[in-house]
């Protein structure tokens, strides 16, 4: 037993430091999961006094907004044997599966099916932490790196600034987490390629594709293939160097099923045109790599300046004294050449430079449209590694007494922080208020590097000959101590009973909406968990098309889509007409928000002073209204105009002589011809109505067109009586197809 604890008890070690970081999920069945956030800030539950509970974390709206619902929309789909292509609650139906950050394909939602969604929700945040930990440590030791070394440097990355800020998210820091793991294989197939270990490269890689962020796994690829090349540059292998490019490459293979439908919907969506570094990290904040709340922290309500989540490279003070220290020896051939270079190249691609303008200008996918400072997670990664290698030269030069080298660094160290002390109170950059800040957030930092110092320096006094040893065992001890109190600042955990819990209001559009849409104040957390039909939606990854034509309803005219957001202003010129062709028959409004130029006018006349909306539910805070002008979301047309050109299009829909309830634009022959006026008795029913098939029968006197009020999209198919027909795009973003004379079955169904 002890021979066994011995050789594993960094292992152990990292076990230990996991569960205390988790703890609240374990011993209070608390969920990280920023659930005081969401009753706080997020309508309907903003509304009730009961849920005014003190937020710890209000940076983490993605989570509420996205992430959370997208995955309960994936897990209930998977639940029911069906693969989740479509998701039609929002932007009046949009991929899903193609949306990447869904996750449809991580194997940890195998979790879902062994514990309740909320239970099995936790440890999927609180896994990548621990796995990026044991992989790093798996890695660090097959570079040859001690066990105290190789704690240290996972330590380091578990906890790093990337890791910790995205953990709640569950996709991006889980997508980097597989990246020592296939370093790790590299290194393992250089040594003796044996199958194994190059099927484990592929199945990394493949990982992290299928954990939800397409960016940070595109990051993890260039890393990887670097290395590969690095390795093959200095071992001289050829052979080996095929077989590892051939598993690398079997790995994108692999995960061809996640990347060709997104790269499909990315170039329909408003994201492929957004050129622009912004978000780049500005140099004067890389002072955060070492006190990651010197510009305050959004939990503590005091950051004033850039993005904590996008610009955080923190790694902690000793670990980056520690990387510094493994350079003092280094070869040509040196793997610590190799992490240096990755790890400076990270920052340079990170900071806001000429380097990072020139990446923009080149408008390459993905690279040129995300944003830029998110590549910092591989800076965090290689002086990780650095930091290992560091602590082993560390202890070499205690053994060897030649420690000058070692405090030049350190006392280059101490001049740099002791001149930011001068900036903040001498020289005054900042206001006093925000020194005050400032200065409070580099008390630890500067006091762990001062400590670390003298306890270096005091060996040239003291020659027991443990203390090098205690040394490295209370310098793994402080930077644990560091990033667990950075960690446990940031991730929230909550209540089980406070995640999405349902109210009246909730339950009430649930049972009005039918076959109908909801429109109102609220997000589009409400209707994916829910299964509440909206027209509206929150995500870059959306149909450009439909964008546009919800903000050309502002003015009639063309107008380009919003960067992440499609919403239809409350007071724009043709919203009637935009909620009466899309079918939302019921309005959700705030009581409060009555008469108020911000809140959509249910309270309106026509012309015969007769209310146009009238209530179908109320309590002390909320209405719902039924519009009853609303178009059912199935409609037959016999009239049409075809209309190629796009802005055309806009310009004609939004015409006040536009008859839109009688007349569809397309922009090809339907092959049927045009009636006018229509006949008056036609019928289109749904019969059911299926996130990828969809089921409507129809009895029309003559030839007419099925008009669906759902997104267009290529991959959507659709069949008349058992027949393949072409679905035409009508309106400029929805769907249409012909539909014979007499009794029709017509079936739309998501295809490949």
């Amino acid at each position: 037993m002890n021979k066994y604890f011995s050789k594993f008890w960094p292992v152990f070690a990292l076990l230990l430091i996991w569960s205390i970081f988790a703890s609240p999920y374990f011993l209070k069945s608390q969920v990280p999961y920023p659930a005081t956030f969401q009753n706080s800030f997020f309508s309907p539950w903003s509304a009730y006094d009961q849920y005014a509970i003190p937020v710890k974390n209000n940076a983490l709206s993605d989570v509420v907004t996205q992430i959370y619902p997208w995955k309960h929309f994936t897990i209930e789909e998977l639940k029911k044997g069906n693969i989740p292509w479509w998701n039609p609650y929002s932007f009046s139906g949009n991929p899903h599966l193609a949306d990447f950050q869904t996750a449809v394909f991580s194997p940890f939602n195998l979790l879902f099916f062994i514990l309740p969604f909320i239970n099995a929700w936790g440890l999927l945040i609180l896994l990548s932490p621990l796995l990026a930990g044991l992989f790093t440590y798996l890695l660090l030791r097959e570079l040859k790196i001690s066990k105290p070394g190789s704690l240290i440097g996972s330590i380091t990355f578990m906890f790093c600034g990337f890791l910790v800020v995205w953990m709640p998210y569950g996709t991006l820091s889980m997508a980097i987490a597989f990246l020592p793991l296939a370093l790790y294989a590299i290194e393992k197939s250089f040594e003796r390629p044996k199958l194994f270990a190059l099927l484990l490269l592929s199945i990394s890689l493949a990982l992290s594709f299928f954990s939800g962020h397409f960016q940070t796994s595109l990051y993890l690829s260039i890393y990887v293939l670097a290395f590969i090349c690095f390795k093959s540059a200095t071992s001289k292998n050829t052979k080996t160097s095929l077989k590892i490019l051939g598993a690398f490459i079997l790995g994108i293979i692999i995960s061809l099923i996640q990347i060709l439908p997104s790269l499909q919907l990315y170039k329909s969506s408003v994201r492929s045109e957004l050129f622009s570094n912004e978000g780049a990290i500005p140099f004067h904040y890389l002072i955060t790599v070492i006190a990651p709340d010197f510009y305050g922290n959004p939990v503590t309500r005091n950051d004033w300046i850039g993005n904590y989540a996008e610009w955080a490279g923190f790694i902690g003070i000793i670990p980056f004294s520690l990387a510094c220290i493994s350079l003092l020896k280094i070869k040509s051939k040196d793997k610590k050449l190799f992490f240096l270079l990755t790890g400076v190249s990270a920052i340079l691609l990170a900071l806001d430079t000429s380097l990072q303008t020139l990446l923009v200008n080149l408008k390459l996918p993905v690279l040129s449209t995300s944003i830029p400072s998110r590549i910092i997670v591989l800076f965090s990664f290689s002086f990780a590694v650095l930091a290992a290698y560091g602590l082993d030269s560390l202890r070499e030069f205690l053994e060897k007494k030649g420690l000058k080298k070692i405090i030049i660094i350190l006392t280059s160290e101490i001049c740099f922080v002791f001149f930011i002390w001068l900036a903040l109170f001498i020289f005054k950059v900042m206001p006093i208020e925000k020194a005050i800040i400032a200065a409070r957030n580099l008390v630890i930092p500067t006091a762990l590097l001062l400590i670390m110092s003298v306890l270096i320096i005091l060996k040239i006094k003291i020659k027991w000959k443990l203390y090098p040893a205690v040394l490295l065992s209370v310098l793994i001890l402080f930077t644990l101590t560091d990033s667990l109190r950075f960690a446990q600042k940031w991730i929230p955990f909550n209540s089980e009973e406070l995640v999405f819990p349902e109210v009246p209001v909730i339950s009430a559009m649930k049972k009005e909406i039918g076959n109908g849409r909801v429109y109102g104040k609220f997000g589009s957390y409400i209707d994916t968990y829910y299964r509440l039909p909206s027209i509206e939606g929150y995500d870059p990854l959306y149909s450009q098309r439909y964008g546009e034509l919800l903000e050309s309803a502002k003015k009639g005219s063309y107008q380009p889509a919003v960067k992440s957001l499609a919403v239809l202003d409350k007071n724009a010129k043709y919203a009637d007409r935009v909620l009466d062709i899309l079918g939302v028959n019921v309005l959700f409004h705030v009581i409060g928000d009555t008469g108020k130029e911000w809140a959509y006018p249910v309270w309106k006349k026509d012309i015969n002073n007769n209310y146009l909306y009238s209530v179908i539910y109320q309590d002390n805070k909320f209405q719902l209204y039924r519009n009853n002008q609303a178009l059912p979301r199935a409609k037959l047309y016999y009239n049409y105009e075809i209309i190629k050109e796009d802005k055309e299009i806009i310009k004609r829909f939004y015409s006040d002589k536009f008859d839109f309830r009688n007349i569809l634009i397309l922009e090809e022959d339907p092959g049927i011809k045009a009636k006018n006026p229509p006949p008056k008795k036609s019928q289109a029913a749904i019969i059911s109505y299926e996130p990828t098939k969809i089921t409507i029968n129809t009895i029309s006197p003559q030839p007419g067109l099925l008009f669906l009020s759902d997104n267009y999209y290529p991959q959507w198919k659709a069949k008349v009586n058992g027949k393949e027909v072409k679905i035409l795009r009508a309106d400029y973003t929805l769907r249409a197809v012909p539909v014979p004379a007499g009794h029709s079955r017509v079936e739309f169904y998501y295809s490949l």
